[in-house]
């Protein structure tokens, strides 16, 4: 279950590091072009920066606390936050046309999220 656990963790940290860096270096309307982008027009160009360096936290969160062994109970919490996150993209993506496609995308991050906080605080917790 460790195994696994793992590699669900590196797979979601690698998701968010993709989206994250994607909002944080690319300008609003580049992003808003891109398929599932549309939110980004009608969002400011400061939501779109903090949302890209949440995601790449959520990235470091997922991996680094455990990888170092300083506070790997941060492991969990971020796949909570991230649970959080994903909650929040699948409502934005639903108010546009087509955003059903990415609104499944974010359940599938939420479903992998929701397996590393059960795993982590309940399965396989660090000692």
């Amino acid at each position: 279950m460790n195994i696994a656990l793992w590699i669900t963790a590196g797979l979601l940290a690698a998701a968010a590091l993709a989206s994250g860096g994607a909002k944080v270096l690319l300008p609003k309307e580049k992003l808003s072009g891109k398929p599932g982008g549309e939110w980004a027009a009608d969002s400011s160009d400061s939501f779109i920066k903090t949302l890209g360096v949440l995601e790449v936290l959520a990235a470091v969160g997922l991996i680094l606390p455990a990888v170092l062994d300083i506070a790997p109970v941060l492991v969990p919490v971020t796949a909570v936050a991230w649970i959080l996150l994903m909650i929040g993209a699948m409502i934005t993506h639903l108010r546009y046309e087509g955003g059903y496609k990415f609104a499944v995308a974010n359940a599938v991050y939420l479903l992998l999220a929701a397996f590393i906080a059960w795993g982590r605080f309940v399965l396989e917790p660090f000692a």
